[in-house]
C-alpha cells in the first residue's frame, strides 16, 4: 500500500484512473465515516431536543445551533473531499473524474464499483464490471479514435 503522502500527491490531479481512485478510497471512507457519525449524533440530539419538555424558545435556539453545526460539518467534509481531488455530489456521495465520466462512490460502499457519464448522475451509474459500461467506453473511445482495449484495460 502506498503511503498517504504518495496517494495525496497522486490525487491532487483532477483526473483519476481507477487504481488511483481506489487507492484514495480508504482515506475518503474513514473521513466520510467520521463526519457521517458526527452529523448523525447531531441529528439524534435534535430529535431528543424536539421530544423534551423545555420551552419552545430554548428548543428553537438549540435546534438552530444543531442544524448549523450539522451544515458546517457537511461543508467541511465537502471541502476535504475536494482537496483530495474528489467531487462531492451529495450527502456522503463523491465522484472521481475518469476523463470521460465519473467513478462514483457513496458511503458506506467499501469499494469504487460504479461509473457514470458526465451528463448523468447517481441514478444512472453502471457497475464497472457490467457489459453496458464496457460497451459505453468502447463507443466513446471509438468516437475519439482511440484504441478501445488500451483505454478500457487501464480502467479495469
Amino acid at each position: 500500500m502506498e503511503s498517504l503522502s504518495n496517494v495525496v500527491g497522486i490525487n491532487r490531479r483532477s483526473v483519476f484512473n481507477l487504481e488511483e481512485a481506489r487507492a484514495l478510497l480508504p482515506i475518503v471512507f474513514r473521513l466520510t465515516k467520521s463526519y457521517s457519525e458526527r452529523v448523525q449524533a447531531l441529528i439524534h440530539k435534535l430529535d431528543q431536543a424536539s421530544l423534551s419538555t423545555s420551552s419552545e424558545g430554548q428548543d428553537s435556539i438549540l435546534a438552530d445551533a444543531l442544524e448549523a453545526e450539522a451544515g458546517r460539518l457537511i461543508q467541511e467534509w465537502q471541502a476535504k473531499i475536494q482537496k483530495l481531488g474528489g467531487v462531492p455530489k451529495g450527502l456522503w456521495l463523491a465522484d472521481f473524474d475518469s476523463g470521460d465520466g465519473y467513478y462514483c462512490w457513496k458511503y458506506p460502499e467499501r469499494n469504487i464499483e460504479y461509473w457514470h457519464a458526465y451528463r448523468d448522475g447517481y441514478s444512472k451509474r453502471v457497475r464497472l464490471s457490467s457489459v453496458e459500461f464496457r460497451a459505453s467506453i468502447e463507443v466513446q473511445d471509438h468516437q475519439r479514435g482511440a484504441g478501445t482495449h488500451s483505454q478500457l484495460d487501464g480502467r479495469l
